[in-house]
């Protein structure tokens, strides 16, 4: 693995720890662009298949952070890895747009950071409550500034009939 890479600390002597961290390289970091430090795994490839890698994508990352918490993560770790797929997910599902995102945001590398702050430096301890509270209040406004727009859209649209 890479120097710069997250996944070279090594973590507490944990065969399922050391398994995720492959499987997330794997994932996100596994291919180098020639020439280039650019690096991308499985995740961007799978999602150039619409729908199904999407979804494969997800239920890796997803069966990744499952993992980690049987390990005893604080709930705050658990939300913060859980923001980072869904992230991931909802617009990495955007055609073309997602495809383009799912190179540069790499979800498994960000959990995997967040892994290693966590048993590394003692960071993220706590409860995931404000965290949640927080994320929740994100989505619901940035879905208001959505529906504003689409209506703005549609009359737009409407006005030329």
């Amino acid at each position: 693995m890479p120097d710069n890479s997250p996944y070279r600390n090594d973590f507490p002597n944990n065969s399922l720890l050391q398994w995720i961290s492959r499987l997330s390289f794997l994932m996100d970091e596994q291919f180098r662009i020639p020439g280039t430090k650019y690096r991308f795994g499985l995740d961007p490839l799978l999602n150039l298949i619409p729908f199904a890698g999407d979804i494969a994508g997800f239920a890796v990352s997803g069966g990744l952070v499952l993992a980690m918490a049987s390990k005893g993560l604080t709930s705050k770790i658990v939300v913060l890895m859980c923001i980072n797929i869904f992230l991931d997910t909802t617009i990495g599902a955007i055609p073309g747009v997602g495809q383009v995102w799912d190179f540069f945001f790499k979800s498994n590398t960000r959990n995997m950071r967040l892994l290693n702050e966590y048993y590394q430096e003692g960071k993220h301890q706590g409860s995931g409550k404000n965290t949640i509270a927080l994320a929740l209040i994100i989505l619901f406004l940035i879905f208001v500034v959505l529906i504003g727009i689409l209506w703005a859209l549609a009359a737009w649209m409407i006005s030329w009939f």
